[in-house]
């Protein structure tokens, strides 16, 4: 499981670990052709549950969550007797963030990141055996 803001370099570092990726940001842009659309959420998460259930039972070890996953709530979502849970939190900056989306011409990124900073949860992620990247 990847946890960090939108552009803190998650799908970076979850391709270069080389596991099987399960992004809901692809997935959303398959059945909607936007980044969010508040109303289809539960289909985008109900999507990224059978994907990644589907391919640790086709045989993979490892299967990587690549989504922000910064609330408690969000994290317990994924606890499965199906599999052990381990995270890659990555501590961006807020400000680091908000230039990268600026930079690709995401601004609509901009609320988003600053919405997600001032929510951002860390409590019990210990519990993950978290590994960190900067």
């Amino acid at each position: 499981m990847m946890s960090g803001l939108p552009r803190s370099g998650k799908s970076t570092v979850a391709k270069a670990l080389g596991y099987p990726i399960v992004e809901p940001d692809a997935i959303r842009q398959v059945i909607h052709g936007t980044p969010f659309k508040p109303e289809v959420e539960h289909i985008i998460w109900s999507q990224a549950r059978l994907m990644v259930q589907c391919l640790f039972e086709a045989g993979h070890d490892d299967v990587i969550l690549d989504a922000t996953n910064g609330t408690p709530a969000r994290r317990a979502e994924w606890f499965s007797k199906g599999w052990r849970l381990k995270m890659h939190v990555l501590k961006t900056d807020l400000m680091t963030c908000l230039l990268r989306a600026e930079n690709a011409g995401q601004h609509y990124l901009i609320d988003v990141i600053k919405r997600m900073h001032s929510q951002w949860d860390t409590t019990g992620i210990e519990s993950f055996s978290p590994e960190y990247y900067g």
